[in-house]
């Protein structure tokens, strides 16, 4: 809003609201102070509803003290996202419109399965089969539009050595639509899908372009389920995307500006710097959520908030072509999810095989192997934190080490 009321004028200061960085900060902060102040309001309107968590005894230290605990909080992170890119971002970009067309279906696929849990009493929530739906179709989206709109374009970047035997990075002149993303730890960084199918000619390109529609669908889906079963410790899942947010804020910015792409010899994707100021209000809404949900939490996020918190890192990802970074990046999530589905498979193998299951893990997701082994859980929290901070810091020095 503020980005349209500006525009044009001339008096001291006007001109701040162009650019990206005041906007950002604006937008972090704006954040931040709203889930801190209407967070507090929705907890006392949740509690006076009784719209409280339902646990279930996994024979956990401290976890039937959580029962009753108000959930479905989500909704305070989606509004501290929504409301300040509404009042700060520029809502004629295509970035900008995607990731909060994306926040909104996520938070209601995952506000149903809340309701369903708290208010139609069924443990199970929504069927998993229509969960998957849902984020899948959430990645079909997103994916045929960076391929449709002509918006979503890149400045393919190549490097050349100069008499000094100096690498120069330049930009080619047009913007084009392209199937390229980072590759980590490779001298010059891009990686082509299409290439991927060079033996089909003249097709190589569209196959390029629905093997990447495919990437987006997968790889949404896969750290979706992983934020959301990470959420299951006092400000696990929320802090540890508020770290994944920090570095995809520096990676966006990065990203957006050519001289900074150049020097990294990465590829310039033009118009993605509105995806700062999304990340800054996602970073301010998550630190201002961990103001209630840290050990002991004041409230749970549900799948209202997880859902959507690990949809978006991915989409955000998917657009900066840095999706590749994810299996490091997210490792905490993905951690998270395959621990689950090793210990599944496991079980049902060696159900099947010696006639008695048996398991990796004391339990599954990871984080409730630590607790089974004793360990405090603000101990695991901030342990997990730890690791997801270093994750990150080594994601952003892969931009370097190649």
């Amino acid at each position: 809003m503020f980005y349209y009321l500006f525009e044009g004028m001339t008096f001291p200061g006007a001109g701040l609201f162009h650019y990206v960085t005041f906007r950002s900060a604006l937008a972090f902060v704006g954040a931040l102070l709203f889930v801190i102040i209407f967070g507090k309001k929705m907890i006392e309107y949740l509690q006076l509803r009784q719209i409280g968590e339902t646990i279930r005894d996994l024979n956990l230290e401290g976890q039937m003290s959580k029962k009753g605990t108000p959930t479905m909080g989500g909704v305070i992170i989606i509004g501290g996202i929504i409301i300040p890119c509404l009042l700060f971002g520029n809502l004629s970009n295509i970035y900008m419109l995607l990731m909060l067309a994306i926040t909104l279906w996520l938070g209601f696929l995952g506000g149903m399965d809340d309701y369903i849990k708290v208010f139609k009493k069924n443990k199970d929530g929504m069927s998993p089969r229509v969960k998957i739906i849902g984020q899948v179709a959430a990645g079909l989206f997103l994916g045929l539009v960076l391929y449709c709109s002509p918006d979503v374009v890149i400045r393919e970047n190549y490097a050349t050595v100069n008499k000094e035997n100096v690498e120069v990075v330049n930009y080619k002149k047009e913007n084009v639509k392209s199937t390229q993303t980072t590759i980590p730890f490779v001298k010059n960084h891009n990686f082509d899908y299409a290439s991927i199918f060079e033996f089909a000619g003249e097709y190589a390109q569209p196959l390029g372009w629905i093997f990447f529609v495919l990437v987006t669908i997968f790889v949404m889906t896969f750290i979706s389920n992983g934020a959301n079963l990470t959420d299951g410790l006092d400000g696990l899942s929320v802090g540890t995307s508020m770290i994944i947010g920090v570095a995809l804020g520096i990676l966006a910015y990065l990203s957006a500006h050519v001289e900074f792409a150049s020097y990294l010899n990465i590829m310039y994707i033009p118009k993605s710097e509105e995806l700062v100021v999304y990340l800054c209000a996602f970073v301010g809404a998550t630190l201002g959520f961990l103001w209630y949900n840290s050990f002991p939490a004041q409230v749970f996020m549900g799948d209202t908030g997880s859902l959507m918190l690990g949809g978006v890192i991915a989409a955000v990802a998917m657009i900066i072509r840095k999706e590749l970074l994810i299996p490091i990046l997210c490792g905490v999530f993905i951690a998270e999810n395959l621990s689950v589905m090793l210990q599944v498979s496991y079980f049902k193998y060696t159900k099947k095989k010696y006639g008695e299951g048996r398991r990796i893990f004391l339990m599954s997701p990871l984080h409730h192997h630590f607790q089974k082994k004793g360990m405090p859980e603000a101990k695991i929290v901030a342990r997990f934190w730890i690791v997801g901070l270093l994750l990150a810091v080594i994601t952003v020095l892969t931009l370097k080490v190649r």
